[in-house]
Parts: C-alpha cells; structure tokens; sequence
C-alpha cells in the first residue's frame, strides 16, 4: 500500500460534513446489459459531488494555527463547492478562483455556501494558477482539487463504503477520471483490499488526460481538452494521482460527448435524477466497455459523480442522447425534384419513426433532405436503412458521426431561393406516432411540388411542420379545397415576417 495510503483512508474525516452515499441497482441498465450493474450515488452528496469528501478531510486535518488564515481553492465548481460548506462548517474564510467558463448553476452555489468567488481565465489551469498566486499573497491554504494525498484518502472513502455496502463483492468498478484524484483513493484503497477486482478509469475523448499520461509514461499537459464534461476537464493530472493510478488502474475506456449524453438518460430512467455529463461519465465508460468484452453474470459498480447540470443544457444532451445511444440515425438523401417524391421516399422509409426532416427547394432537378430516424435495432438497422434507400436510386450519407452536423447543419437547412415561383408557406399539426409523417404526406398529396419542409419531434402528442407548397394562381381554389378536406389543424405562414425575411424566394 503505497505510503500508508490505507491508514490515511481508514482515518479520512469526512462524514461529518459528507453523507454515506446509497448503493442502489440500474434494473433497465442491469437488464439490457446483462449484467448486475449498481450505482453509487454521489450524486446525493450535499454539494450534489464526490468531491466534498476530499475536501471535508483536507480542511479537517489543518492544523488550529493555520486555519485562521483562510484557505483558497480553483475549481470548474464541484471541488469549490466541497471547500465551501467545509470551510464554513468549521468557520473559516474560503475563497475559490472558478474559470469565467464554469456553469452559473455551480457558481451561484459556491456563493450560496458562503464562498469568496473569484472568476478567472478560461481553463482549470489559468484559474489555479490565480488561486496560488492569492493564497502566496495573502497567506491561505491552498486546497488542491486531487493531487493531495487528504483529498485523494477523503475520495478513497468511497471504496471503503462500497465494501460494506457490498459484502458479497463484485468484479470492477467505473471511476470517471479528471485530475485523478477518485481513481486514486478508490483504486488504491480497492486493490488493497481486493486485488481481484478490476479498477477501470473513464475519461472523454476530448479529454484523455490519464490515458496520455499513462501512454507516455509520465504526466503530460495536453494543449487544450473539451468542456461539454467540464467537471473533468483538466490538462494535466497530478504527480501523485498518477503515481497512484500507475499502480491500481487496470484500464482507461474513452467515450464520446454523445455517449455521455446516452448515459445521462440512461442515468435519469433507472432513478430520475439527472447526473451532470462528468457525473454520467462512468455509465458511459461501462456500456462502451460491455460493447467490447463479456460482461453477462458480473457485478459492476459505476460511480454516478455529480448532478450539478446547467438547466439549459439539457436540450444539448437530450438532443444528442440518441445518437450516442445508436437509437436515431441522421442521414443526407438525395431525391428526385418533382411532385411526389417526398411520398415516395417516405414509402422506402416505411414505418420507422422520423425524428426529424429538413428540405429547402436547391436544385430543379435534385432535392437534399436531412433526416433523422429513431431506431430499434442499433447500428444493424441504420445499414439495412441506408442499404434500402441506396437500392431504390437515393444516394445517401450517414451523418450520425459528422459533429458539424448535428451541431449545425440540422439547424440550418433552409435561405432563400432564386427564381422559385408561387411558393406558399403553411404550418400543419398531426397526431404524432410511428409513420405518422408518411400518413400526413399521403393525405396532403403529391399534386403540387413541396418547395420547404422541416419537420422535428419535439416528444409531444403531436407533430409539427412547416411546409413549402408551389401552388400556381389556377390551383388557388384546387388548392384550399383540398387543406379544407385534410382532418389536420393548419395555418398559412406566407405573410409570416420571419418566412419574409429568411425563407422566402
């Protein structure tokens, strides 16, 4: 046990301040995994993160004529939020330096704990610099996110809870990973006890801060790391997390955004709470980890780390929870400009659920449509889809991967068209269900040319589409006795001023 960790462990002061977090199953996660998959839930921590624990133990074990010097912390939140309530808890000044990019919600709550905020730089690394350069000036305890050896025993609590928890075992357990400082307390206090059990580390793609660290050999400072996991998002891991996590981490998973945005849901339907995208990022390492190895008849605990999430975030991550799941595919066709294309390129599509369809007249002898599909059957049914438009002559992309388009593109299709005559713009709802879409364009009809289309799910009770109709001046009276027949609530947009603006010919 390196350098006494396990006593350090053993004697780690953290429930006063911190709670003993349950150990709860995924049934859904359990079942579709065919595994025994448990959750600790960190999560429900009174800072809603691990990271008070390591916190509470650091500022419990400095010395009386110290303490009245105030201690200092940087952190993207979760950490200052730790340092806060324990700082207040014993009544100490705590002043924490956050980069300008964390999240309002954990700002707010650091200030709500009684924290000094000081907002600086853009990273974890610019903000920590700033908190040494105060705590240098002005004589505060520097209290170091994870390269601590009382924080890292306050985090390897969480091992210790687990086993009693658990008396009767289980085989790994998922650690998401930022500056080490969780992987190291769980993983050392683990495989001291329990060698056997395997000791697996998550971290983003955009962020592989341990994984390069181990590849190299040494901790190494990556130029620049992705924000969406913010809670993670550090350039270099500590000397001593790394020391740790070389002698106790069997293996590092990476995942992408997406499959954190995946996780997150799959999170809030085994207990409805939604974990920040750090917090899921365990789940996310383990379904990717199942993907590749056998996992039927094995007992897997994933740390859910924190709940600290953006409320206007989670449009972001339901929109892309989906797609990191493999359960709606985004696809560019190509159909033949005229009447009643639409239709027949919904018939190819039959009745798989359209999540989302995006068409602006470009060409007069070729359409593009962008297309989302909810699927069923996972990646297998993505090709027999693809496969079935390209043998009906639609050429077709995958653009499930593109991270353009799912960023942009799918919000983009449309602008204005040169030399397009007597469009006329209408709004349509319809009652949402699988084919409902093919159902509303068999009903409109293929007797004049459909110029725009945009259709998106919105998880409602009905669809909505906006639709671009050429109708010329003859067919006026064609036209509105057929609207009138359709058993769909309908409104003309042509005078809209936003159709004006962007849309119109």
């Amino acid at each position: 046990m390196p350098n006494g960790y396990l006593q350090r462990i053993l004697k780690a002061r953290v429930h006063d301040v911190a709670i003993e977090s349950p150990l709860e199953r995924a049934p859904r996660l359990s079942r579709r995994l065919g595994a025994e998959v448990l959750l600790k839930r960190e999560d429900l921590q009174p800072v809603f993160s691990f990271k008070i624990r390591g916190a509470a133990n650091r500022i419990a074990h400095i010395p009386a004529d110290q303490a009245s010097r105030g201690v200092i912390c940087a952190s993207a939140g979760n950490h200052a939020q730790g340092v806060a309530l324990a700082a207040r808890r014993r009544g100490l000044r705590a002043v924490i330096v956050m980069p300008l990019t964390t999240p309002s919600i954990k700002v707010d709550a650091v200030r709500d704990l009684g924290g000094e905020v000081v907002l600086h730089g853009d990273d974890y690394d610019a903000a920590c610099q700033r908190a040494l350069e105060l705590a240098d000036r002005d004589g505060m305890i520097f209290v170091h996110p994870f390269d601590d050896p009382e924080v890292i025993a306050g985090q390897g609590t969480i091992a210790l809870e687990l086993l009693r928890q658990r008396p009767e075992g289980f085989d790994a357990v998922f650690v998401p990973i930022g500056g080490g400082g969780l992987i190291a307390g769980v993983g050392t206090c683990l495989k001291a006890l329990h060698p056997e059990i395997r000791v697996i580390g998550v971290e983003p793609e955009d962020a592989p801060t341990m994984h390069a660290a181990l590849a190299a050999g040494e901790p190494v400072t990556l130029p620049r790391v992705g924000l969406f996991a913010d809670g993670v998002a550090v350039r270099r891991v500590g000397d001593e997390t790394f020391r740790l996590a070389r002698q106790c981490v069997d293996e590092i998973v990476l995942v992408s955004n997406d499959e954190i945005c995946a996780a997150v849901q799959d999170i809030f339907e085994d207990t409805r709470s939604i974990a920040e995208p750090a917090g899921a990022l365990a789940v996310a390492g383990l379904k990717r980890w199942a993907a590749a190895n056998p996992v039927a008849g094995l007992t897997v605990v994933t740390l859910v780390s924190g709940a600290n999430m953006n409320f206007d975030r989670l449009r972001h991550v339901a929109e892309r929870a989906d797609l990191g799941a493999e359960r709606e595919a985004l696809l560019a066709v190509e159909i033949p400009e005229k009447p009643g294309s639409f239709l027949a390129f919904c018939n190819v599509i039959g009745s798989h659920f359209v999540t989302e369809f995006n068409y602006r007249y470009g060409d007069p002898a070729r359409a593009r449509v962008f297309v989302g599909l909810a699927l069923s059957g996972g990646r297998d049914e993505k090709v027999r889809v693809v496969d079935s438009l390209q043998a009906a002559g639609l050429p077709v992309v995958d653009m499930s991967g593109d991270e353009m388009a799912k960023l942009h593109v799918r919000h983009m299709v449309g602008g204005r068209v040169a030399g397009l005559e007597n469009e006329r713009l209408f709004r349509f709802e319809f009652p949402e269900r699988p084919g409902a879409l093919l159902g509303f364009l068999t009903s409109v009809g293929s007797a004049w040319n459909i110029s725009l289309f945009h259709y998106r799910n919105h998880g409602a009770d009905h669809g909505r589409v906006l639709v671009g109709i050429q109708v010329p001046p003859d067919d006026d009276a064609a036209f509105r006795a057929h609207l009138e027949a359709l058993h769909f609530a309908w409104a003309e947009e042509t005078d809209n001023p936003a159709y004006r603006l962007f849309l119109a010919p």
